[in-house]
């Protein structure tokens, strides 16, 4: 099929990963023609999506600009027998501020309401038989379930709340695991919006995906409470389960997808495998497609698919650490594993949140006693035994 610059470049679902590329393409004003299309009425959800300055390139933090909710300086870790303050910008996203930004591009059409029933390389057909043809198309539906990937999860629960009186902190809280550990690694993360709003999220890496909304909520309640804070109001509240990859079958994966129609986000399995962020590697896949235009599905998928496979390569070690995590050490002391990562350099650290871990930061991480036990960790040193497990 000839690439047509008269048909529009269309996304399906309005998500992190679909806004990113409409905002890659129009942040100087004069991007292609762009129509996302979003079964829900309402797009973007309800997240909050955040992401550490050293993740992107200034040049990325200039066109993420619009889309960026709050910005802070520097950021803390609490752990029961270690507290650190860190001076790397933060920065989050809000569903809100990314819906505003989106509408504010003249180039870009959102349609709310639209299922798709079917998707090919040039044409979009949607639920009540419409067809709109495309230039382009990149499916941006969000994670789906696949057996080639063994997970963990990284489960949460969020209270955006007005406080009575000012909270007191000055830069986001990433983790504070000194409290109470249950249901895996347990920690509260704390993002300040203003002297007495902030979002108060519990957040647990658990064996399984189940997630009691009430239960993390009387948690979080508690936890306020404990720091000396009276919620006044909940604002908003947002919870979400997220894959964490402990071993991955790349090819397999990927037979399921179609060859010609590209994929993105977390549908192409592109997220942190540690951390759960998925921002930094949707910026990639933003550069990618705005590097490439004007290109055609089929030759986008696979751009796609090459760049997938190499960031599947460069993060064997994220899924190594991943297995010691949930398969080596004990779920109720899996905050020490932790715990101990965050002693390291503040240069290393912010390389592990972007991806770009080097040898040496490997070795660093590695030596010397490990917080699990021996024998457990050199059973997790391979992924095929839990593929095998999985497949079977």
């Amino acid at each position: 099929m000839e690439f047509s610059a008269e048909r529009p470049l269309v996304l399906v679902g309005a998500g992190l990963a679909s806004a990113l590329i409409a905002m890659r393409l129009s942040h100087d004003g004069k991007g292609p023609r762009i129509v996302i299309l979003e079964s829900a009425l309402r797009p973007f959800g309800e997240h909050t999506w955040s992401f550490h300055d050293a993740d992107v390139t200034s040049a990325d933090l200039n066109w993420l600009k619009p889309l960026t909710a709050h910005a802070w300086a520097g950021q803390s870790v609490r752990f029961q027998r270690l507290k650190r303050h860190l001076k790397s910008g933060y920065a989050s996203l809000t569903s809100a501020s990314v819906a505003s930004a989106i509408a504010d591009c003249a180039n870009v059409e959102m349609r709310t309401g639209a299922p798709v029933s079917s998707i090919a390389p040039d044409h979009v057909v949607l639920a009540d038989g419409t067809l709109l043809k495309a230039s382009c198309v990149i499916d941006c539906r969000g994670y789906q379930a696949n057996p080639a990937l063994v997970l963990g999860y990284q489960k949460f629960v969020g209270l955006e709340a007005e406080l009575e009186a000012p909270h007191g902190l000055k830069d986001p809280v990433i983790m504070d695991a000194s409290v109470d550990q249950r249901d895996g690694y347990r920690f509260v993360y704390l993002l300040p919006f203003s002297p007495t709003r902030l979002l108060i999220e519990d957040t647990r890496y658990s064996d399984g995906e189940a997630l009691d909304l009430q239960a993390l909520a009387a948690d979080i309640a508690r936890y306020a409470e404990a720091q000396g804070w009276t919620i006044r109001t909940v604002v908003r509240e947002e919870s979400g389960v997220l894959p964490i990859a402990l071993a991955h079958d790349f090819e397999r994966f990927w037979a399921e997808k179609p060859s010609d129609i590209p994929q993105a986000g977390m549908r192409a399995g592109l997220f942190h495998a540690t951390t759960g962020y998925s921002l930094p590697e949707a910026v990639r896949v933003a550069n990618l497609v705005a590097d490439n235009w004007p290109i055609g599905s089929a030759a986008l998928a696979q751009k796609i698919r090459d760049h997938a496979r190499m960031r599947h390569r460069q993060q064997r070690f994220y899924r190594l650490l991943n297995r010691m995590l949930f398969k080596a050490a004990e779920p109720d002391k899996r905050h020490l594993v932790l715990q101990r990562f965050y002693k390291l350099p503040q240069e290393l650290i912010e390389r592990f949140y972007a991806g770009r871990t080097t040898p040496s930061d490997i070795v660093r991480i590695l030596v010397g006693k490990p917080p699990v036990p021996i024998h457990r960790a050199l059973a997790c040193l391979r992924e095929a035994p839990l593929l095998k497990a999985n497949k079977s």
